[in-house]
């Protein structure tokens, strides 16, 4: 196949097609772009998972007051240093366990104290459970279950785009080939045109044709001079198209090596639209945000339950005038406290949750009628496509045939110009045929090519079909690296 005419000297790059769409798929701006929704959700997912993180806490005061006493014995001066080490947790259960250390310093003047100084410490251990409402792991886990629906989600969506630039890249690819197969039937129709032109001049200086013979010849010179144009800017048009694809700098001129198929295309309606089916990513998200859903709409059902929460603590406790005798007394265990409570919270007529609810049930009830639209939508995508693919293998052989009546017709046009039976305009008009004819068989070629990807792509098959191979952590790599960054 001959480079354009502009592209002469410059650097070539011969490419096949799976090394074309290699590259899409590791240096286009727009893939790399969407993975980073995936990536974000996972960001949102370890957030929401930090739940379980365990807390630590610290208080710490320092009071002195002295203040007017109301008795001669009262106590008027008091020091009180307090430090509180603790930590906490919540449990898939929903409840919460807390574990605190007090220590308290107190000093005193006051004359009825037993100790003027001293220390008091307790180590309390409490838990506070929802028995009814937000009780269990799914309601404790609900933003964890949504962030994992959305991650799950966006990667899909993220597949979709792959495969919609995969796509591109396949139909740029095959544009790109035609184009230039159009360019080079462009230069042999303008060479075929001058060399009718020169027979002409030749005949009209031998008087057999009259001299406006020659106006038809150069006519029909001119007309193919411009296609030619025409046809040279189309390639890098197509050229710039792919190259924007696979993010390739500077101007290296591309040259596909590999010809649309031409052989039938054999498959099965029932079990491509199975493929579907199974294979579809924006099916696959539809069925994810279904799930997160109905998820959603049974949380809020039990949301709707009152909210009633055990309470209940136990502590050792401990007094001394120093701190190691108050220590040992809280080591001894003799001085226990417990406690345990319920309590109770709920709304008359409860129209919060009640509403909450219905919401999350009609939006569950969405979700489930859009994806059986969806379904239906893929099954008449993928008859669609059949057709497609049937209609334009059919027409590989009607162009085919069309070109070579058009070939056979500008031979026989030509020799009649030879005999005085036809005049240059009647040869360059079916030379006009015979280019058209060309064209629509590149034209159907493309085409059919086009139709095979559009099937693949609606089957979501494509990334397969290609060699695509993805691992499912991609975005978690992403996520990984941004992280590592900070």
């Amino acid at each position: 196949m001959a480079a354009p005419a502009a592209a002469q000297g410059e650097p070539q790059l011969s490419i096949t097609l799976n090394e074309a769409i290699r590259q899409v798929v590791e240096k286009n701006l727009d893939v790399k772009a969407e993975l980073y929704n995936p990536a974000a959700a996972e960001a949102d997912l370890q957030k929401n998972r930090g739940i379980y993180d365990t807390h630590l806490t610290l208080d710490t005061s320092y009071q002195d007051s002295t203040s007017v006493p109301t008795s001669p014995a009262a106590a008027n001066k008091l020091k009180v240093f307090k430090l509180s080490p603790g930590a906490y947790r919540l449990f898939p259960t929903g409840g919460t366990v807390t574990a605190d250390f007090n220590n308290t310093y107190t000093d005193t003047n006051s004359s009825f104290a037993n100790y003027r100084s001293y220390w008091q410490s307790d180590l309390t251990f409490t838990l506070s459970q929802p028995l009814l409402k937000n009780f269990g792991r799914e309601a404790t886990e609900l933003n964890i279950s949504i962030a994992t629906y959305s991650k799950e989600g966006t990667f899909e969506q993220f597949k979709t785009v792959l495969t919609n630039t995969v796509a591109q890249a396949r139909t740029a690819y095959y544009a790109l080939f035609s184009a230039r197969e159009s360019l080079d039937a462009k230069k042999t129709s303008l060479e075929l045109a001058r060399k009718i032109l020169e027979d002409t001049k030749g005949r009209v200086k031998a008087g057999v044709l009259p001299a406006m013979e020659i106006l038809n010849a150069e006519y029909g010179v001119a007309l193919r001079e411009k296609e030619l144009i025409d046809a040279e800017r189309a390639v890098k048009d197509q050229e710039d198209a792919l190259r924007l694809l696979m993010q390739l700098k500077g101007n290296t001129e591309i040259v596909p090596v590999e010809a649309p198929p031409t052989e039938k295309f054999q498959a099965s309606e029932t079990d491509e639209i199975t493929s579907a089916l199974i294979n579809r990513n924006d099916l696959r998200q539809a069925q994810v945000n279904l799930r997160s859903a109905e998820m959603q709409a049974k949380v809020a059902r039990h949301q709707t339950l009152p909210d009633l929460s055990l309470n209940t603590s136990v502590a050792v406790t401990g007094l001394g005038e120093n701190y190691g005798r108050n220590m040992e007394r809280v080591g001894s265990t003799d001085y226990p406290v417990w406690f345990v409570g319920l309590q109770l919270d709920y709304p008359l007529g409860n129209s919060t949750a009640e509403n909450d609810y219905i919401r999350k049930k009609i939006a569950a009830e969405q979700s489930r009628t859009q994806l059986q639209s969806l379904e239906e939508s893929i099954a008449k995508d993928v008859r669609s496509a059949l057709r497609g693919i049937e209609t334009s293998y059919k027409q590989l052989d009607v162009t085919s045939r069309q070109r070579s009546y058009a070939e056979e017709v500008l031979q026989a046009f030509q020799k009649k110009q030879q005999v005085g039976l036809a005049t240059t305009k009647d040869v360059l008009d079916e030379l006009n045929n015979l280019v058209a004819a060309k064209n629509d068989q590149i034209n159907a070629r493309v085409n059919y090519a086009n139709a095979i990807t559009q099937l693949w792509q609606v089957t979501g098959q494509l990334l397969d079909k290609q060699g695509v191979r993805l691992t499912g952590t991609e975005a978690e790599d992403v996520y990984r690296k941004s992280r590592e960054n900070n």
